[in-house]
């Protein structure tokens, strides 16, 4: 593999279909998206490892929805990692990229930088939001936490919300390919069996933990027999072609799925992107009053913000913030 084909698929989510199946799903790389998301925080690895996980499902979730503004994901528990949040905003025109961007929030005392990540999570939910922007009804779906890793959770939300089986495979960690100086690089494949014309019920006889209902909870006999066969050749991966860079996306597919006729579909670029901004965080400080505002404003007579997810640090005048404002901000 060229260094020039290494790089068009470097950010990438590739959208296939299994023409001998009636499954859909994504191949995504990230690189240097998933290292500029890390670097605007200083997090410990096992952190690390979670905001990693969580952006390239993300990636992978975020491409098979047609949005018109931001789809988000979070975790909330009750463990040493508190949240992991990410956002998804949809491409602004045909050929333009994505963009992504990820925080995490953890009590330091608590957390045991030996210990699997996703153990620290605890109790929780799993969340998925889509915000179609000005004028349309915002949407969310929320599942507890289970499963035993954060692309297990998402499995879980796909069966139970949307009943639609669902699949992931991924893999993170920091490159060290020889020239390269120690990166972030991560790889996924997501499999997605096709919607039913009509949803199925829940089932009272749910397999799932909790009573989660589960792909085998979903499918009928024929469905449940393509479904086991795509997902017995998808085990058949390795980190290293997930992961890349040596394999290209459509390599990979033909090596697993060649006899399911996969069928690829225009490739979507991802960029790190951050929507932070003065009015929205004057936005954001809107609902407080001018006694409130004057609680958060330093000796120095300004008030400071900080974007929680790329750094950004802004500062205002009192006097403009709040619903009592008087000042214009000039």
């Amino acid at each position: 593999m060229s260094i020039s084909s290494q790089i068009a698929w470097d950010d990438t989510v590739l959208p296939f279909q299994l023409d001998a199946s009636d499954i859909r799903g994504r191949v995504a790389r990230l690189d240097g998206v998933l290292e500029e998301v890390l670097r605007q925080h200083d997090y410990p690895p096992v952190i690390e490892s979670l905001v990693a996980e969580m952006a390239l499902l993300t990636a992978l979730i975020g491409q098979t929805i047609k949005l018109r503004w931001k789809l988000s994901l979070q975790v909330r528990g009750s463990g040493a990692a508190r949240l992991i949040a990410t956002d998804y905003y949809g491409p602004t025109a045909d050929g333009k990229p994505a963009s992504i961007r990820a925080y995490a929030s953890y009590d330091e005392e608590r957390l045991d930088l030996d210990a699997p990540g996703f153990d620290q999570i605890g109790e929780g939910y799993f969340a998925i939001l889509i915000d179609q922007g000005e004028g349309m009804a915002p949407y969310q779906g929320i599942t507890p936490i289970a499963g035993g890793s954060l692309s297990a959770c998402a499995e879980t939300y796909f069966a139970q919300s949307e009943q639609i089986p669902t699949r992931f495979t991924l893999t993170h960690g920091r490159s060290t390919l020889p020239g390269e100086g120690e990166h972030w690089r991560a790889g996924g494949v997501m499999l997605q069996h096709m919607p039913k014309a009509s949803p199925l019920q829940a089932k009272e006889d749910a397999t799932g933990e909790e009573g989660l209902l589960t792909a085998s909870d979903i499918l009928d006999a024929e469905e449940g027999e393509n479904w086991t066969r795509a997902n017995t050749l998808l085990d058949t991966v390795e980190e290293i072609e997930l992961i890349g860079p040596t394999v290209q996306p459509t390599e990979l597919l033909v090596r697993l799925f060649h006899e399911e006729k996969p069928r690829v579909f225009d490739a979507q670029p991802i960029a790190f992107g951050c929507s932070c901004s003065d009015e929205k965080v004057k936005q954001s400080l809107s609902i407080y009053s001018a006694k409130d505002i004057a609680h958060m404003t330093t000796d120095e007579g300004i008030v400071t913000a900080d974007c929680q997810f790329c750094g950004a640090h802004y500062e205002f005048a009192p006097d403009v913030l709040g619903f009592e404002a008087t000042g214009d901000g000039a």
